[in-house]
């Protein structure tokens, strides 16, 4: 089964096992969900140079990224909400990131908290913050995750307010509070045993375990959309940065950056990495897939920080693609999530096996055997890519 196949399949089987309102809010994005398609349009359109008659026998994916060294330049994105796409979801996720010796990184608005991801890790893994108005609840959440040991931060800049995601209010998650959205949501989990067993009642707790002193005794899902409309901070600038490099000394990494000026922002007031996002197409529809605005935010940034990406990744060609056109590793999101949903652990050590297996082969029909020698002449510019791409 190729990366992509399996990635299609993990979909199919997620959809299948879910309750409607998760898996909508897992695979959905924002408005008519224009930038969730073209992220994964313009990477498909993307075509590889192929050379011939190099010595391909000796391919290295290792890469070293903020001075830790790791397997594949992969990491695993923060997802919020994963626990409750798979028994304790986040735990399962870092083990299988573990043992690929890649990355994970945490969301604030995780089911399993810091503690319990931590006690479950054999490595140092990533968190993600949202800025959040209580300044002392951010001050605790960096303090905790800092002794820890987590090794970065992720801070997250393009949701100052929500995108409007219209499947979330089509299946039930969204605009249907109190009595009615409960039984909603209630019935259907009840049409799906074996997620209701493993997760509604295995899994417990559901409470989002970091930002859960905030919530108090208000545990539903309703209850966290309305606190995030109503704590997430809108109006926060660069000069937050100050406040969160008082509370953080590791590296900080600052994603869903989208223009070269704000590339150079980052770099300028100190951040050690950006993410090049969209947030998978689940903020403001309509804007440049990932793969359309990187080359120009690396070109703008140099070597001054660490240039990642996410966004429509699909398959480890997908990851080679990106990295050709100027990342130095890639998040991935949805393609462990669906891979989460539908096999636990197992399915995300699978969906890693994979993207590692075809980034080799990539490698090796393009004449390149490390990781140094990605670059953006391994790309043809094509007729159709010109006419085409969006």
């Amino acid at each position: 089964m190729t990366k992509a196949a399996a990635v299609l399949d993990y979909r199919a089987q997620a959809r299948r096992r879910l309750p409607p309102f998760l898996f909508e809010y897992l695979d959905g994005g924002s408005y008519a969900e224009v930038t969730l398609r073209r992220n994964v349009a313009v990477l498909e359109q993307l075509a590889l140079r192929q050379r011939v008659l190099t010595d391909v026998s000796a391919i290295d994916l290792t890469t070293t990224l903020f001075g830790a060294a790791q397997s594949l330049p992969v990491m695993l994105a923060p997802i919020g909400l994963a626990g409750m796409n798979a028994r304790r979801g986040e735990v399962q996720a870092i083990r299988a990131a573990n043992a690929a010796g890649i990355p994970f990184c945490l969301s604030t608005v995780s089911v399993c908290p810091l503690a319990e991801v931590a006690a479950a890790a054999t490595a140092p893994f990533w968190f993600q913050l949202y800025m959040i108005r209580d300044r002392g609840l951010v001050r605790a959440l960096l303090d905790e995750a800092r002794q820890l040991g987590c090794s970065a931060l992720v801070f997250t800049v393009d949701m100052p307010v929500p995108g409007a995601r219209y499947r979330d209010y089509r299946s039930g998650l969204a605009g249907a509070s109190g009595l009615g959205g409960t039984l909603r949501r209630f019935g259907q989990a009840m049409t799906h045993p074996e997620w209701a067993l493993d997760v509604g009642v295995r899994g417990r707790p559901h409470h989002l375990g970091n930002v859960a002193p905030a919530l108090g005794d208000k545990t539903g899902l309703e209850d966290f959309l309305g606190w995030m409309r109503t704590n997430f901070d809108s109006s926060v600038t660069w000069r937050d940065l100050d406040f969160i490099r008082s509370h953080w000394q590791g590296p900080l990494i600052i994603k869903g950056i989208l223009d070269p000026a704000d590339a150079r922002e980052a770099a300028r007031t100190g951040a050690d990495g950006i993410v090049v996002s969209n947030h998978g197409g689940r903020q403001l529809d309509g804007v440049p897939a990932t793969a359309d605005a990187l080359p120009a935010i690396v070109d703008a940034v140099g070597d001054a920080l660490t240039v990642l990406a996410d966004g429509g990744v699909r398959s480890g060609l997908d990851v080679v693609k990106l990295m050709a056109l100027g990342a130095k590793g890639v998040l991935l999101g949805r393609a462990w999530a669906y891979a989460l949903a539908a096999n636990g652990e197992a399915g995300v050590a699978h969906v890693l096996r994979l993207i590692e297996a075809e980034m080799r082969v990539a490698m090796a029909l393009c004449g390149r055997t490390r990781i140094a020698d990605i670059d953006r002449s391994m790309l043809v510019s094509t007729a159709f890519q010109r006419q085409d791409s969006l």
